[in-house]
């Protein structure tokens, strides 16, 4: 097996010293650019390849940023997660990523794992029993941002307002007549969930309505799920004539059971997707979804990372990004019938 290039080659290669060489790979200290140009024509010669482990030894520094979500199959999280590792590739860092299926169990476990690979900071998505204080305890540590989940005052994170598209969307369907509106989101302990319950059912109080408690479906993030929910719902004497879920999973089943039913959309039921994903898009017929900006999230808890790495020496001020929603129109919402 050929032997490993090491920094002893390179040097030898260029014809300076151990040190030179070093200086030179690692663009520190005094070094001519002479010197530099030589170093980098030897190394690509040889094959050099820098041991990560040394240099995270040396700068105190992995060059690696660990990012937790719930599930890796969400379209929502892929666009983020690729906003962040842009930014992240751009300033010279990997990005580690891990899926925590929204168990605490395993997120705490995959904290650890990544501490233990000395990750240079730590973005953490939604998970079941979201504790603040356990952002609060990480970030004494090393930048911990936490990606629309809850988080303390002494903590930095980027939310979407939830609440406010909810309300919006809500809003939309009740002024088209509808009154039996169900709202099927995951996880009603997880701040996403309960922002969106909450704006849904303010949007009732302000027409002086009460949101029927049995339309309301808060449960895991599961295409198996939102079917079986859906038929049940539209196995009502008085069923609901318009769903607001989750664009991913959960629309796939509702859209499912609806067709299924025999139903229509928007015919017989009105659709509204939470995020604007390619079901929405190309689905016929195309539905009326709450959009986002994915790529602004991902990028903006990247900044923040950023942020507190360069105030490493220091205390960072906490920040909080709030990323506003806007209704999408398209064909899936239409007024309620007189047969509904």
């Amino acid at each position: 097996m050929k032997d490993r290039v090491t920094i002893r080659d390179v040097a030898r290669q260029a014809g300076v010293s151990l040190g030179t060489a070093s200086r030179a790979l690692n663009r520190t200290g005094r070094v001519s650019e002479e010197a530099i140009a030589a170093v980098t024509q030897a190394a690509r010669q040889l094959g050099y390849r820098p041991d990560a482990v040394a240099r995270s030894m040396r700068t105190r520094s992995s060059g690696v940023i660990g990012l937790l979500v719930s599930d890796l199959a969400n379209p929502l999280y892929a666009q983020i997660i690729t906003a962040a590792e842009t930014a992240f590739q751009a300033a010279g860092y990997s990005l580690l990523v891990a899926n925590t299926h929204s168990e605490r169990k395993r997120e705490t476990s995959l904290i650890e794992l990544f501490r233990g690979r000395r990750v240079d900071g730590l973005i953490l998505g939604p998970c079941e029993k979201e504790s603040p204080e356990l952002l609060e305890q990480l970030s004494r540590e090393l930048p911990v941002v936490a990606l629309d989940r809850e988080f303390g005052q002494g903590c930095s994170g980027v939310q979407v307002d939830h609440y406010a598209g909810a309300l919006q969307a809500t809003q939309y369907v009740l002024n088209l007549g509808h009154t039996r509106v169900a709202l099927l989101t995951p996880a009603s302990d997880l701040r996403t969930g309960k922002e969106r319950i909450a704006g849904f059912r303010r949007a009732f109080e302000e027409r002086g309505l009460t949101p029927l408690p049995n339309l309301i479906r808060a449960e895991q993030s599961a295409m198996e799920f939102a079917f079986s929910e859906a038929m049940s719902l539209l196995s009502f004497a008085e069923r609901p004539t318009a769903f607001i879920c989750l664009g991913t999973r959960i629309l796939a089943g509702v859209l499912q059971a609806i067709r299924h039913m025999g139903h229509t959309v928007p015919g017989d039921v009105s659709v509204i997707s939470i995020g604007d994903t390619d079901l929405s898009r190309l689905f016929s017929p195309t539905i009326t979804s709450l959009n986002w900006d994915l790529d602004v999230v991902g990028t903006c808890a990247a900044q923040l990372i950023f942020k507190q790495l360069d105030r490493k020496s220091q205390t960072p001020s906490a920040e909080r990004i709030v990323v506003k929603t806007q209704l999408i129109l398209r064909e899936s919402c239409g007024p309620v019938t007189t047969q509904a």
